[in-house]
């Protein structure tokens, strides 16, 4: 089997989808499958760092002229509006780079496979077509808004801006007909399935998108003195839609908690003068970004996860939380309400961001007054994530999706040619 995995970034830094195309390369490389990761060049660095041994299957893209001039103009714009347009736009022209040199893998080293793990939007169209070998998309995971309670979270000309993206994602993906074309396009769960474009000809196959690396991600808990204040943990980007200030709120109704964040970003300054005026600033700390063997680290010293994004199409931290054994406290929306069951976390309705805040109070009071309910929850979240997100096990998944849709098209082939 020969594969070339496509995206437009690898991480284990950046955080989000970036991770999913470093495991996909990692693990299959770590069983000796002949693999090549085509990205752009803005993760050279540490794809190099981590991968020094297979020099010649990294393949980076470079920045055009025109890469950094739609960057800059798409700075103007809400998040949103951004990346439905200049996003799209800019990660188009680096599949359009890229799909020249995977035709050219294919055809110099018979590659059987082109594998496109992100972006993970199910309505975002793809260039990866007529690449001389089948491809797979996904798993995606979106079809995501806001809670109802929470429109208000973004403006009226966001939400229009997007409808109208949306209600063009069928024309586009038309024109742009990679996913219309693939062999086999993967979705996270059924939200994802119906957020499809129309038209679609290979297969559709339901395989969670996100996973855990359990020799990162050990079980082992950190030593924690009977006296040591009682503390969660959140971590994340500090962007708005995190929601970090539920958490925030909640803790100030919450006697004796603590809260670590982990993670930086625009909302960092807001959020921290937020602890202030609640009088909490005692009891939040705020980390920065850090890597991921503190973040396991603080992860089993934690009481548990915090998380009340409110709009979490995936949510790796949950797993990540669970491989600890370590229960979550989520909203009840988008990826962690995929995540996690009543047996290994708490899930609060977003109902309002008042009940969101009671909620999470509740929850929180709750693990801290029973040690043993934190117990086995942890450990029920730890039994769902071997069974279910452990990456070697979706390896073995996509390698047998691999094999079949190489079966089919080989069949395909000769089924023509008898023809």
């Amino acid at each position: 089997m020969r594969v070339a995995i496509v995206a437009e970034h690898a991480s284990k830094r950046f955080g989000g989808e970036a991770i999913l195309p470093y495991h996909y390369f990692r693990v299959l490389r770590e069983r000796g499958v002949e693999a090549w990761l085509v990205v752009h060049s803005r993760t050279r660095p540490e794809m190099i760092e981590l991968f020094p041994e297979e020099l010649e299957r990294l393949i980076f893209v470079e920045d055009l002229t025109l890469h950094k001039v739609i960057y800059q103009v798409s700075r103007i714009f809400p998040r949103r509006i951004s990346e439905a347009t200049f996003g799209l736009a800019n990660q188009l022209l680096t599949q359009l780079c890229q799909r020249r040199i995977v035709k050219r893998l294919v055809r110099d080293h018979d590659v059987d496979v082109v594998h496109q793990p992100i972006p993970v939007s199910p309505r975002f169209p793809s260039l990866m077509s007529g690449l001389g070998a089948p491809v797979v998309i996904g798993p995606l995971n979106g079809g995501m808004d806001y809670p109802p309670a929470f429109k208000h979270a973004e403006s009226a000309f966001s939400r229009a801006a997007i409808a109208l993206g949306r209600s063009f994602s069928n024309i586009v993906n038309a024109v742009l007909p990679g996913k219309r074309n693939a062999a086999v396009v993967l979705v996270a769960n059924e939200r994802t399935r119906q957020a499809l474009p129309s038209g679609l000809r290979g297969q559709v196959i339901e395989l969670p998108e996100n996973g855990v690396d359990l020799a990162q991600w050990s079980t082992k808990p950190a030593t924690r003195d009977a006296n040591e204040p009682q503390r969660f943990l959140f971590i994340g980007r500090l962007v708005d839609w995190k929601a970090l200030h539920i958490a925030i709120r909640a803790l100030a109704i919450t006697p004796g908690a603590q809260l670590d964040v982990i993670g930086g970003g625009p909302m960092e300054a807001a959020w921290k003068a937020l602890t202030v005026q609640l009088g909490v600033q005692d009891r939040v700390r705020f980390l920065g970004f850090q890597p991921q063997d503190v973040c396991a680290k603080r992860l089993g010293a934690a009481r548990a996860l915090l998380l009340p994004s409110i709009y979490e199409c995936g949510g790796a931290v949950v797993l990540e939380a669970m491989a600890m054994s370590k229960p979550v406290i989520a909203t009840a929306w988008g990826g962690p309400a995929d995540y996690v069951t009543p047996d290994c976390g708490i899930l609060v309705e977003p109902g309002s961001e008042d009940s969101l805040v009671a909620g999470f109070a509740q929850a929180m009071g709750l693990l801290m007054d029973n040690t043993d309910l934190c117990n086995r929850l942890g450990a029920e979240g730890r039994r769902r994530l071997v069974q279910v997100f452990d990456w070697e096990k979706k390896i073995d998944r996509m390698l047998d999706i691999y094999a079949s849709t190489q079966s089919r098209v080989m069949e395909k082939k000769t089924q023509n040619l008898s023809a």
